[in-house]
């Protein structure tokens, strides 16, 4: 839902696009729908690059990560 006061704006698509993204947001707004495909966008990257470097560590990288990160975490205090 947008909120009273919000400016709006336009954007020129192929009319063959519009017409797929209508189908594909249903009964949301514009708006709410975008920022949706924008939010699971960022949430894709965000999960290739995570796989990606996960492939190139091994268990004993792993390891020790998570040895390193319990360690920080059980010595960490604010001053």
């Amino acid at each position: 839902m947008m909120k009273m006061g919000t400016e709006y704006s336009t954007i020129s698509i192929p009319k063959d696009v519009k017409k797929r993204l209508e189908k594909a947001k249903g009964n949301k707004e514009w708006g709410e729908f975008i920022v949706d495909l924008y939010n699971d966008a960022q949430y894709q990257k965000s999960k290739k690059a995570f796989d990606e470097l996960a492939n190139m560590l091994t268990d004993e990288d792993l390891k020790t990560i998570a040895r390193s990160s319990k360690e920080f975490r059980e010595n960490f205090a604010l001053r």
